[in-house]
């Protein structure tokens, strides 16, 4: 049985596959078997994409054989680019197999697809990679994971009954940086917390748009999909990280969980939180709250601090502090600690180099990953209720047990929202 035998048969499978005989894999000669090759489709072919795109194609264990994108001209240019890098060997001189269409349930029904990419706004993120699982796909999802914390939890549940790997695409965590200072963290070098600060930036606020003709090409009902209808205008659509639909809550928690994706991700994995969350989460200006924050239930707070901070994340403690952002910047107080050796007493975090490997490799060995459902869906659910209580103007009490509001009907009606037809079931 080849390891894509195993990934299509799910739980059967994987009992089948640990009891077959153990055959040598050409890979340890050099190259990868086609049949073990992992194939993948890309759902979702905007900028986000494109880094994925350079990445994968780039390996030998894999081949990306399906592109899907609303404007089916973005799809085929993908395509067409994956056939040139894989070079010509069908008929006509293109890469036998490759596919462009416009809808991902087309794309999901090919029985030569093992897993997904998932890099659509963040409103079709929790219906494509559920419908993926469904179909017997492992999936890659960009963050935020989900839209509402009720879909969240509908994913873990998926992922789980039909045995299937989910990665979040919060990759920070396959980062040497990031992994050593939550592991500072939690090996108590810095001492007791006492402050966590972050920056996530600002988006401007949504426009008011006017209509404007939908282009050729473009299937606008399906981009909307489970959100409210609105008169389709360039700038509700464009994929920039300036603006463009993370502005508007219909699409998302705007940096929240564009942002806030990331660094919660990190403060989560360092306090050991992956599968609980904070209990508590404050709008900036309620009682004179100079900064949004959320707390635990020890009291720690979290404060978002958009000016004046020295990195993305700072970790304060009784006996020190850890700064960290990307570009392996990581600064310590004591300076010494940045270059500390973990002991082997020590708590050790999981390790990954590449996120994207990271995810290859759970396919293949059907462990979880760095950043599996769970962890996401913790992470996504900060997102959400710090959105929620920015929203409705006033704190939010959360049960990260129960995964329920406590006490607050309003903010509560927020843990989901209503989709509209024909996209209402996830």
């Amino acid at each position: 049985m080849t390891r894509r035998g195993a990934i299509k048969g799910g739980l059967a499978g994987i009992l089948a596959y640990a009891a077959a005989p153990v055959v040598l894999p050409s890979s340890l000669f050099g190259r990868t078997a086609p049949s073990n090759r992992i194939n993948i489709g890309m759902i979702g072919n905007g900028i986000q994409c494109g880094g994925h795109f350079e990445a994968l194609t780039g390996r030998d264990d894999c081949r990306v054989v399906a592109f899907c994108d609303v404007v089916l001209a973005k799809a085929a240019k993908l395509r067409d680019r994956a056939a040139a890098i894989y070079g010509a060997s069908g008929p006509g001189g293109a890469y036998r197999g490759l596919a462009a269409c416009q809808h991902h349930e087309e794309l999901l029904a090919r029985d030569d697809v093992d897993a997904v990419w998932v890099c659509t706004p963040d409103h079709w993120h929790a219906p494509v990679s559920n419908a993926a699982m469904k179909a017997g796909k492992d999936v890659y999802c960009e963050k935020p994971l989900t839209l509402t914390v009720r879909e969240g939890r509908v994913l873990v549940e998926t992922a789980r009954r039909y045995g299937r790997v989910l990665q979040t695409g919060s990759q920070q965590r396959s980062n040497a940086s990031f992994r050593k200072a939550a592991e500072m963290v939690r090996n108590g070098w810095i001492g007791e917390l006492v402050r966590v600060r972050t920056s996530l930036g600002e988006f401007p606020a949504a426009p008011v748009l006017g209509e404007q003709p939908v282009p050729a090409g473009l299937d606008y009902d399906r981009w909307l999909g489970p959100t409210p209808w609105r008169p389709y205008n360039e700038a509700r659509i464009r994929g920039d990280f300036g603006g463009g639909w993370r502005c508007f809550y219909e699409y998302g928690q705007r940096k929240n969980g564009d942002w806030g994706a990331h660094h919660f991700d990190i403060i989560q994995w360092a306090l050991g939180m992956d599968d609980s969350g904070p209990v508590q989460f404050i709008p900036k200006g309620w009682n004179g709250s100079v900064y949004q924050a959320h707390a635990y239930s020890s009291g720690l707070r979290v404060e978002r601090v958009d000016k004046g901070l020295k990195a993305m994340i700072e970790f304060t403690g009784t006996k020190g502090a850890i700064w960290v952002s990307r570009g392996d910047y990581l600064v310590t107080d004591p300076p010494e600690l940045a270059a500390r050796p973990l002991r082997g007493s020590d708590v050790h975090l999981y390790e990954s180099d590449n996120h994207q490997g990271d995810f290859l490799g759970a396919v293949r060995s059907r462990q979880r990953p760095i950043a599996d459902v769970e962890i996401g869906h913790r992470t996504a659910t900060i997102c959400h209720l710090s959105a929620i209580a920015e929203r409705i103007g006033r704190p939010v009490t959360w049960d990260p047990v129960a995964e329920q509001v406590v006490g607050d009907e309003v903010a509560a009606r927020w843990l989901d929202r209503p989709r509209r037809a024909p996209y209402g079931t996830l």
